[in-house]
């Protein structure tokens, strides 16, 4: 009864043109970035157990992190229960926290810290995708080494599995009905519809925010002192190709929400920015601390702000909401 009753809501749910949008965005946009981070982390571990060299194993954590950008916008719901989403991706971490934690882990070679249960003590900093990077690049050597890449991929994808599974798919009463069936009998989430917009919309924001100011604004610095080295993953060589993935899922989303003919200005400054994004030639970053080739990634920057504003300015009253709150925003 409970599954009939469930999807006659949700069928009443996608009939309604306010609540298409967001629908849209679950079906086409959430639930499979999800599904995908989980299968690539899935196999990233399975990887690892099968040979933990960093080789073997960097084209795996590669793909994990991919399918992480397509979703890392998305704060809310299951990847915040029990800081989930720091466990995934700390990052920034401006005092090296999971440096310094890998570096005492490693000279203790304690072996009960590469159990399930061990590795859910060890600091989120740590973990996750930035803490199996400082384990592959470049390669922490010996025996411990190796079995805590595979613990800690493990846990990664243990820790994607779980949210994949609490968003569920529409129709089988996880939180993606939540979002589809907002305002709906019984939502005790989101109890209108501009609710579940409205987390979208601020999630879509935050996202340029994020890229814009920490992606880029980290290592841009000042023109007197740039800090290259702030660069998001920059041992694997990840900065830029992070901007342009998840300039892309941010643009994807934003149409998701609302069609390209509703928001021209918002479209054409997310093309530019994507463009530009791609025909930049630093994948690190470095040019940040040369005059001559900061101003391209000022000016990719200053793309992703348009984009940001574009946003504001169509897809907010197109929508009817504006900014809430979001993880990033902190307490």
């Amino acid at each position: 009864m409970r599954s009939f009753c469930l999807s006659t809501v949700l069928l009443a749910a996608l009939s309604l043109p306010a609540a298409a949008d967001v629908a849209s965005a679950v079906t086409d946009h959430i639930v499979p970035g999800y599904q995908g981070f989980a299968e690539a982390t899935a196999a990233l571990a399975a990887g690892a157990a099968a040979d933990c060299s960093a080789p073997a194993m960097q084209p795996l954590w590669n793909a994990a992190f991919d399918r992480w950008m397509a979703v890392s916008h998305l704060a809310m719901g299951p990847v915040e229960e029990g800081g989930r989403n720091l466990a995934i991706a700390y990052w920034p971490d401006s005092k090296n926290a999971g440096g310094r934690t890998l570096k005492g882990i490693l000279e203790a070679a304690d072996p009960a810290l590469t159990t399930p249960e061990g590795v859910a003590q060890i600091s989120v900093a740590a973990r996750g995708l930035f803490g199996l990077e400082r384990l592959l690049y470049p390669e922490a050597e010996g025996a411990y080494a190796c079995d805590l890449r595979r613990a800690l991929a493990a846990d990664l994808a243990e820790t994607a599995a779980a949210v994949s599974a609490a968003w569920g798919t529409p129709g089988a009463g996880g939180f993606a009905d939540a979002l589809i069936t907002a305002g709906q009998p019984g939502n005790s989430t989101y109890l209108t519809q501009d609710e579940a917009k409205q987390a979208l919309y601020t999630a879509l924001v935050t996202g340029l925010e994020f890229t814009s100011d920490s992606r880029l604004g980290r290592p841009l610095g000042s023109f007197d002192k740039p800090y290259p080295d702030r660069a998001e993953a920059l041992a694997s060589g990840r900065p830029l190709r992070n901007i342009q993935l998840s300039l892309a899922a941010l643009h994807q989303l934003a149409l998701d929400l609302v069609p390209a003919a509703e928001m021209p200005m918002t479209e054409a400054a997310f093309q530019r920015a994507e463009t530009l994004a791609a025909d930049l030639p630093d994948p690190v970053l470095a040019g940040v601390a040369s005059p001559g080739s900061r101003l391209k990634v000022e000016i990719v920057q200053q793309a992703i702000e348009a984009a940001r504003d574009g946003v504001k300015a169509e897809v907010s009253p197109a929508l009817g909401v504006g900014l809430g709150l979001n993880a990033a925003d902190g307490d």
